[in-house]
């Protein structure tokens, strides 16, 4: 990920060794990391069960909180794709019945929103 999309909080894909061994421990047996995202300090990871949102917090990001979605709590999702003017694309997630949508997230340009598409719907429908 470049400094650049990182600065303006385009997220990059982040390998999932690396966060196995960062995240391991939030996972259960059965639980594998299929897809992984990072923001300047936040990760998202894509499991075979659930959405995970990790967000540090404060000036240190020593306090983190660990959000757990089920798929089965999302009840639509969308994705925006770069144009040729655009520098990212952007994912919606609407969590049960919330009328705005619950995560918000942008990808640069090296993330190919159709595999995260794909992977949501795998999971979702």
């Amino acid at each position: 990920m470049g400094l650049f999309s990182a600065l303006l909080g385009n997220a990059g894909t982040v390998n999932q060794d690396d966060l196995l061994k960062k995240y391991g421990q939030l996972l259960t047996d059965t639980e594998t990391i299929e897809l992984g995202f990072k923001l300047i300090r936040d990760t998202f990871i894509f499991t075979n069960k659930r959405l995970i949102l990790v967000d540090k917090q404060g000036i240190t990001g020593s306090k983190i909180e660990y959000t757990s979605i089920a798929y089965k709590s999302i009840s639509r999702f969308s994705i925006e794709t770069a144009g040729t003017l655009d520098l990212d694309a952007e994912l919606k997630i609407w969590v049960s019945s919330e009328q705005n949508p619950s995560i918000r997230k942008q990808f640069n340009k090296s993330v190919n929103v159709y595999e995260v598409q794909k992977l949501l719907a795998h999971h979702v429908l």
